[in-house]
């Protein structure tokens, strides 16, 4: 089913990039052709080791985002992974998607000793969102691993934002995620081997929801293009990542996340 979904989303995408492309096909580039912007920026983290530790470490992690311009400005969450947007309307935009993923291993916590090495890759995919208002966004996306695993994730989440002042933003909403069984093998399943290894006990995960959780950050507009924001999140682990004995014997349900960001907007035209 999610196979089919990715498809679609990806073809979809397709589609409304060849629809754009009629309308900017006067220039020497084509579709290309406009103005685009790209971010770049970091951001600090204060999170699990892991994905279901249950204790935390400080982590920095890039953030990019490259599209064309589109009729207003768009609000973008730290949970937002690099994306190309093909269609920009301004109520509804969609594209492609891609996230770095490092490698996994007992170098990161001793929970992890006895485990297979899970490999540095990336997942790649599309998304889409909508803005059935001008303070409410629902996100998408849809990625495949490579290399790291090669299962599929579906992150879902909506956000509502609100102009405080003209250079305060507070944001927040829900946020979903489901992952298909190869994705919860690589990171929760035990095989007989790594139990006898680990200690832990044996566990072979299925599809399913993977954690359902919150999200809010406030958002600090320093200039036109310079970006900076401190936010909180909590996820609640279900399904195959919280039946798993890593979790259940070594880790924690509930992971909580708290950092800062920054960005920076370059502005280009083709």
């Amino acid at each position: 089913m999610f196979r089919r979904q990715l498809v679609a989303l990806l073809s979809g995408a397709c589609l409304l990039a060849s629809a754009s492309n009629g309308l900017a096909a006067d220039g020497p580039f084509g579709w290309f052709s406009g103005d685009w912007y790209l971010k770049v920026g970091a951001a600090g983290i204060q999170a699990p080791k892991f994905e279901g530790s249950s204790s935390s470490a400080f982590k920095v992690a890039p953030l990019v985002s490259l599209g064309k311009h589109g009729r207003s400005a768009r609000f973008s969450s730290r949970n937002d992974n690099i994306s190309l947007a093909l269609m920009d309307t301004g109520g509804f935009r969609a594209g492609m998607a891609g996230k770095f993923v490092p490698r996994r291993d007992e170098d990161d916590s001793s929970d992890l000793a006895g485990l297979d090495r899970v490999k540095m890759g990336a997942e790649v995919g599309g998304f889409a969102e909508i803005y059935p208002t001008d303070w409410l966004r629902f996100r998408a996306e849809m990625r495949r691993g490579v290399r790291s695993h090669s299962g599929l994730v579906t992150d879902v989440s909506a956000d509502a934002f609100l102009d405080f002042t003209e250079t305060i933003q507070f944001s927040g909403g829900p946020r979903l995620s489901y992952a298909t069984s190869d994705y919860f093998d690589a990171y929760y399943g035990v095989s007989s081997g790594e139990s006898a290894s680990s200690g832990l006990s044996e566990y072979q995960p299925g599809s399913g929801v993977k954690s359902m959780g919150l999200g809010g950050a406030v958002t600090w507009r320093a200039t036109d293009k310079i970006n900076a924001s401190v936010f909180a999140e909590y996820s609640r682990l279900m399904g195959p990542a919280a039946d798993s004995s890593l979790v259940r014997e070594r880790g924690s349900r509930n992971p909580v996340m708290v950092g800062a960001m920054a960005t920076y907007r370059f502005d280009f035209s083709m």
